[in-house]
């Protein structure tokens, strides 16, 4: 068996995900959303008295007991008062009026006496009992100071009363900041609180059970092919240079995921144009059959190659980027138009700063350029008229205009000269810096809008995926294609800036 496949790792790990869980429900009741816990116990409620409401007695007295005034209806309460939480308490924590900081309620009966006791690794606390910081009683409410508590600590109150009956309602109260006061249930004097209820620990370990079984039955069962189809041999991605993030990042997925097989996957971008190209090229050379490789287009193949099968993958949104020093916010299509044919030569003629424009602009193997072209000008660029993007080498020509050859020369070229404008992939652009990003006809380019439906932002395109012919089933081609279109392949495409075609939002714009 496999034992490192993919379902085995998801089972296993979600085995792991319910343990953990179990684990993070006991921090969970103890520490979110209040952090710290006063708890409270009763751990003894006898009658001393003849508990008048049976009408008879219930046990015998001799001595002070028996002697002493207002014995005949009293009873004895032993009460632990302990901070169950997980952070320390302080004085500051108390947020009663006055200088008390909790109060124990005894419902029908008067208070005759109290006992403050606690451990010895705590006898410090019996300091804070005292009339002055609170502690006293009137009737049957007990007034306790504000005393300070670490995780774990706890004091005892032994209180005499008169009146009622055992088993009367007993209540602490107190208003502790970020905090809550409950009640613990005790069936011996000193066990400890439980860490939570009984449902709860049924939940969980039947949670905890119902996972491990899956993760049992999925590692046992027979082996089963790897649900993405993995293919051996070698594989060239080629084309866009705007979506080449998307194709290593997919490419090394597949590999990692696919490891068994063997396959190699490399990506080779030098622009769209040039990626169809050599696709054509490469299926003019093999003869018969499909290449192993894949050209990726932004935007659809040249007339006149019925050899291209195309497949719509993404949509990509584009933008047009300014240096950092125009400060524009957004330009109008006329704008751009007026721009790209030289008829605007400082940017203040469009209401921004006194820079000359320069213009920085892909070559002509660029998808991003024929979208460009395509989309937003309606036509070609002017001619390029300068080598460093900087100098005009033709004094005539009306701004300087230079061509480069990948997207991120264009991002980095902008950033440098001062009134330099240029177009980028906008997921790339969006991390660049230097520079910034123009609206167009009052629209952003905005994924998040384009997905929805509610943007008329026009720079944007299609992502093409081409083979010379229809690669076999069971070539590498064939299955790399399937995996970037779904699953993995596809979560990544979303997460480069991208949507995917194969998504319900995708395939409205992909159509």
């Amino acid at each position: 068996m496999e034992w490192l496949s993919a379902e085995n790792l998801v089972a296993v790990a979600t085995a792991i995900l319910g343990i953990v869980a179990s684990a993070v429900m006991v921090w969970y009741e103890r520490r979110v959303p209040r952090r710290r816990r006063i708890g409270y116990r009763v751990q003894l409620d006898a009658p001393i008295g003849d508990d008048g409401r049976s009408g008879r007695p219930v046990n015998r007295r001799v001595g002070w007991f028996d002697t002493a005034a207002g014995m005949t209806d009293a009873s004895m309460v032993l009460l632990r008062i302990e901070n169950d939480g997980w952070e320390g308490i302080g004085r500051e924590h108390y947020q009663n009026p006055g200088t008390h900081g909790m109060t124990v309620e005894f419902e029908g009966r008067t208070i005759l006496g109290v006992s403050v006791t606690q451990p010895t690794a705590t006898s410090h606390l019996v300091e804070h009992f005292t009339a002055e910081r609170g502690f006293g009683y009137q009737g049957g409410t007990l007034h306790l100071p504000r005393v300070p508590l670490n995780r774990g600590a706890y004091f005892k109150l032994l209180v005499l009363l008169s009146g009622g009956g055992v088993n009367d309602g007993i209540e602490l109260r107190c208003d502790l900041s970020d905090g809550e006061v409950h009640r613990n249930r005790s069936a011996t004097p000193d066990e400890k609180a439980p860490l939570f209820s009984r449902a709860a620990r049924l939940i969980t370990i039947t949670l905890t059970l119902c996972v491990v079984a899956l993760a049992v039955i999925v590692v046992a069962q027979d082996d089963s092919p790897p649900p993405i189809g993995c293919e051996g041999g070698t594989l060239t991605l080629t084309g866009s240079t705007a979506f080449a993030p998307v194709l290593r990042e997919v490419a090394e997925a597949y590999e990692e995921d696919c490891a068994a097989d063997g396959p190699r996957i490399e990506v080779d971008a030098h622009g769209s144009t040039s990626g169809v190209r050599r696709l054509l090229t490469a299926g003019a050379e093999a003869g018969r059959g499909s290449p192993p490789l894949i050209a990726l287009s932004d935007g659809p193949k040249p007339a006149g190659t019925p050899a291209l099968r195309e497949n719509r993958v993404a949509v990509s949104v584009f933008a047009l980027v300014v240096h950092e020093g125009v400060d524009l916010r957004g330009l109008t299509t006329a704008d751009v138009r007026r721009l790209y044919r030289g008829e605007i030569r400082n940017w203040k003629q469009l209401g921004g700063p006194d820079l000359p424009v320069t213009l920085v602009s892909r070559d002509a193997n660029s998808g991003t350029r024929q979208v460009f072209q395509r989309r937003v000008l309606g036509r070609g660029e002017i001619a390029n008229s300068s080598v460093d993007c900087v100098h005009k080498d033709d004094p005539t020509a009306p701004v300087a205009r230079c061509e480069l050859g990948s997207t991120e020369e264009v991002l980095k070229t902008v950033a440098a000269p001062p009134g330099a404008v240029g177009y980028s992939e906008l997921n790339l652009a969006a991390r660049a810096e230097g520079l910034r990003r123009l609206d167009l006809d009052g629209q952003p380019a905005s994924l998040d809008a384009i997905e929805s439906g509610t943007s008329a932002y026009p720079y944007q395109e299609i992502e093409y995926a081409y083979t010379y012919g229809r690669p076999a089933r069971d070539s590498l081609a064939s299955s790399f294609l399937t995996y970037l279109a779904r699953g993995r392949g596809q979560d990544l495409i979303r997460t480069q800036g991208h949507v995917p075609c194969a998504t319900p939002e995708g395939m409205r714009l992909c159509t």
